[in-house]
């Protein structure tokens, strides 16, 4: 009798193992789209937001934003803003540009990264148009000129953290990324009539 109690607590102890192990696993797979939900609805790490449309509500407070540009050294572009800065009524909507030029002899897939500074600021700020928001493909020597058009809330003013933020800065960083696979043309099947 005694014999099949350790065997009994070793398979208690196995079991308990395996719910950990499952446990860890499925709270790192729900990690990152977790996290990817909490910086888009709070604006934390500087994460902005994606609007439907332009906003209703212009202040005459104005704000300046200053736009930044980086590229991964395995990319092979050259990315800058055709810009600097732009000054703005809090509220109102603008559209800013960025160049990008593939300096490769062969098609490259880039995708953006963003971010805006101070992170207090990233809840207020509101994209409706980006290029952020699907992947580029450059041909070789080719030139694009991309547009971001945004607005920054006028909620911001009475914001405790943010309402002074009156200087921000978008920064805009592109990955190589694997091409996208080429899309297959799906067959119609038809079954021929039966002949009776």
């Amino acid at each position: 009798m005694n014999a099949n109690k350790p065997a009994r607590s070793n398979g208690r102890l196995v079991g308990m193992l395996l719910g950990v192990v499952v446990l860890m696993g499925a709270l790192s797979w729900a990690a990152v789209p977790f996290y990817s939900w909490f910086c888009r609805v709070t604006g934390f790490a500087g994460t902005t937001n994606v609007a439907e449309a332009a906003s209703d509500r212009v202040l005459d407070e104005t704000i300046r934003v200053r736009f930044d540009a980086n590229v991964d050294s395995n990319l092979g572009w050259t990315f800058r803003p055709m810009q600097r800065e732009i000054e703005l009524k809090i509220g109102e909507n603008a559209i800013a540009f960025y160049e990008a030029i593939n300096n490769t002899d062969q098609p490259v897939t880039g995708t953006a990264s963003y971010n805006v500074a101070p992170d207090a600021a990233g809840y207020f700020f509101n994209k409706i148009e980006c290029f952020c928001f699907t992947e580029q493909v450059l041909q070789p020597g080719e030139r694009v000129e991309m547009p971001v058009s945004f607005y920054v809330d006028a909620d911001l003013v009475d914001d405790r953290d943010a309402g002074r933020i009156r200087d921000i800065t978008l920064s805009y960083t592109f990955h190589r990324t694997d091409p996208p696979a080429p899309k297959q043309a799906a067959l119609k099947t038809t079954t021929a009539p039966t002949v009776n």
